[in-house]
């Protein structure tokens, strides 16, 4: 079974390694050099695929990382796992149309080709399947079979992996389904059909809506609480011991990566350009996220201001630049907008984030090595990520002040969101 992985990040590596385990010949392919050589060395910049099980996978004579898409002819399935991202508030996908494309001259009867990019109702039937007809002269759901199966992938998760996590699976016709379907049960534990692509596109919106507008709401909640003189954490705590009823969500600096800053507003935008209405609860949860790394960096300038000192030249050091924890994924990271507010502000800015990629790294902050050389002389310290590698420890009797974003210090200097 010969098997192309389109796009070889934080989801298609793990999709690509899994395959492999279970005795596929894949292809991973990716445009940007600097990870196919990466990959082809043997160094995984993912941080839940070890260089050991990409190592196995290169010596196993069945993983071919390229750029090269004439190494996919003759595949029997390819997994389209590129990026989505908004582009001034629209929908991009232009990552899609151009993998299409790509592999549509080596789309053959009976290949199945599934969409695993988060995107709106639609796109698998109505986008990506006339592409693929198109540059392959032959008919979606006839001669060849096209579905869409909404990535779940968690970064940092030591519990539910790709192989674990139960996998939504839709196809555009019932043969397509079971061909998909078919696919995915040889990699994952557990496969839940849907009756139709549009279904399962939804399913992927839904679950990061949810989560951005209960986050929205701890989070503006946080605000007020701070306000009236309320500890919200302790209260979020003890609402937590409800066994039904309540789902526990924390605050933070706002939100990150490649889901919740992007795929609530894919389905704000469908709904706006297809029924002419707006979908208020996730423009309010934009609007308060989004504003959470200004809400941070105001309560910085008040605890410099209570000690006399100006955030002008003031030295802040940010400790975690991820958006989670135990990864490196920096993609729309709340420390991107702190950082872009203190330096335009005149602070000087350093960082600790072992995770976090050198070529990744934002510019105008000075890479620190450790927890201590982030205290030293440091006149603030921002928690914004608790990653386990770091001594938070530290900070509690480093005497600094510390703004914690996260409720992970303790310390007559803390403060927390």
């Amino acid at each position: 079974m010969k098997t192309v992985i389109v796009g070889q990040g934080y989801v298609g590596l793990p999709v690509a390694m899994r395959a492999v385990e279970a005795g596929h010949v894949v292809v991973g392919i990716d445009l940007d050099v600097n990870r196919i050589e990466l990959l082809q060395a043997g160094t995984s910049y993912v941080d839940d695929i070890s260089d050991a099980t990409l190592t196995s996978a290169l010596d196993s004579g069945r993983y071919l990382a390229t750029t090269q898409y004439e190494d996919v002819d003759g595949f029997d399935f390819a997994v389209i796992t590129v990026p989505t991202p908004l582009r001034d508030s629209l929908p991009d996908l232009s990552f899609i149309e151009k993998s299409a494309a790509s592999l549509a001259p080596f789309v053959r009867p009976g290949v199945t080709v599934i969409l695993e990019s988060t995107t709106y109702p639609g796109t698998t039937e109505e986008l990506l399947s006339p592409i693929l007809e198109s540059g392959s002269g032959l008919r979606a759901g006839v001669d060849f079979y096209v579905g869409y199966s909404p990535e779940r992938i968690d970064p940092g998760n030591k519990v539910w992996g790709f192989k674990e996590t139960p996998k939504v699976v839709s196809g555009m016709n019932p043969v397509s389904l079971r061909s998909v379907q078919g696919f995915y049960d040889e990699l994952v534990d557990t496969t839940v059909p849907v009756s139709g692509t549009k279904e399962a596109e939804l399913t992927k919106l839904l679950e990061n809506t949810f989560r951005h507008v209960n986050i929205a709401l701890v989070n503006e909640l946080a605000i007020f609480a701070d306000q009236l003189g309320v500890n919200v954490w302790e209260s979020i705590e003890a609402a937590s011991s409800k066994p039904f009823g309540f789902m526990k969500f924390t605050p933070g600096p706002g939100v990150g990566g490649h889901c919740l800053p992007v795929d609530p507003s894919y389905l704000s935008w469908q709904v706006r350009k297809q029924l002419g209405m707006n979908f208020r609860f996730v423009e309010l949860a934009n609007d308060v996220n989004d504003h959470m790394p200004n809400y941070v960096v105001q309560r910085v300038m008040t605890m410099l201001n209570d000690r006399s000192k100006s955030v002008r030249g003031a030295r802040i050091s940010l400790v975690g630049l991820a958006y989670k924890p135990n990864t490196g994924d920096i993609r729309e990271a709340p420390s991107i907008r702190i950082i872009e507010l203190l330096l335009g502000l005149g602070a000087v800015v350093s960082g600790l984030d072992s995770h976090v990629e050198d070529h990744r790294w934002p510019s105008g902050v000075v890479r620190v090595p450790s927890v201590e050389a982030a205290v030293d002389e440091a006149d603030l310290v921002i928690v914004l990520t608790n990653h386990a590698d770091i001594e938070l420890n530290v900070l509690s009797t480093s005497g600094v002040p510390v703004f914690d974003a996260r409720n992970v210090v303790t310390g007559p200097e803390v403060e927390r969101l």
